[in-house]
């Protein structure tokens, strides 16, 4: 029954990786989902029907918020999509499942002041720390992804004409504009870059020992610079990047572009940054009115 199951899940991520060209983490977090469900599951998946689903979901309601509850239903239905796909299935039991609903997400955002006393707060006696300066400009600079951050090649950023190739999900590329001091701190980065292993040569960012940095260590380099300069919000690489979209937005950019530079696919997923950039002429409304 493990072999089967095994099996079944091992079928589904090829499916999502080669097929649907899905990233590394969606199908590792979708293929996880669905064995999870498959081991929780009474019988076999062709049988399944939207009550085993709900009966799930409301197993791990202790668990999970609402937004992970979305995520596990999102990937079962991917599942049952694909075993429709495969004929092994005539109709996929998650359409008759609602999901739940979600308020509109508002990321944590830095504010300008922060951003500067975070970048300014990072000592550049060691080839660390100007390693992490370049990494910080980078990431609010160009509004990258840390995993864009951690793939970025050399080879790929422009110093004269002022842009970056970035590839992004499902390894589409996008080309984005990269300010002068980011430029400058990168150029101070590859003074005192170590030699690298010669299968990463090409790799902007790397540890001691040559290699490419993860995602983890820049998640924690993040957190670390930020308590270091006196910043206390729950930030991570990202917050860089929806801070660089909402100054953007504030600074009055089309929101098309912004867009682009993200690598959105929708412009609507873009449009949240409209939302948190209210909150902030809202704040001026209400303390300045004269009834306030």
């Amino acid at each position: 029954m493990f072999f089967l199951l095994n099996l079944c899940v091992d079928r589904f991520s090829y499916h999502l990786a080669i097929e649907r060209q899905l990233s590394p983490n969606t199908v590792a977090s979708y293929g996880a989902e669905v064995s999870a469900f498959l081991s929780f599951l009474q019988g076999r998946p062709e049988d399944c029907t939207s009550a085993d689903v709900e009966s799930y979901l409301a197993s791990r309601a202790g668990d999970l918020g609402k937004r992970s509850q979305a995520h596990a239903l999102s990937a079962l239905r991917s599942y049952f999509d694909f075993l429709v796909l495969e004929g092994e299935r005539k109709d996929n039991p998650c359409d008759a499942v609602d999901a739940p609903k979600l308020g509109r997400y508002l990321p944590e955002v830095l504010s300008v002041e922060e951003v500067t006393a975070i970048l300014d707060a990072v000592p550049l006696g060691t080839p660390t720390g100007v390693r992490d300066r370049a990494i910080l400009e980078v990431l609010y600079g160009c509004g990258l992804r840390v995993s864009e951050a951690c793939g970025l090649l050399i080879s790929h950023i422009d110093f004269g004409r002022f842009f970056v190739r970035v590839v992004g999900k499902g390894d589409k590329e996008r080309l984005v504009p990269i300010g002068q001091p980011a430029l400058d701190a990168l150029e101070a980065w590859f003074e005192v870059r170590p030699v690298p292993a010669t299968e990463f040569a090409d790799f902007a960012f790397l540890n001691r020992y040559g290699e490419p940095l993860s995602r983890v260590s820049v998640f924690n380099m993040v957190r670390k610079r930020a308590l270091e300069a006196g910043v206390r919000k729950s930030i991570s690489p990202h917050t860089f990047r929806h801070s660089f979209a909402t100054h953007m937005v504030e600074n009055g950019a089309d929101l098309r572009v912004v867009q682009e530079m993200l690598g959105h696919e929708s412009v609507l997923t873009t449009e949240i940054y409209t939302h948190i950039d209210s909150r902030t002429w809202q704040a001026e409304v209400l303390s300045h009115h004269p009834r306030r």
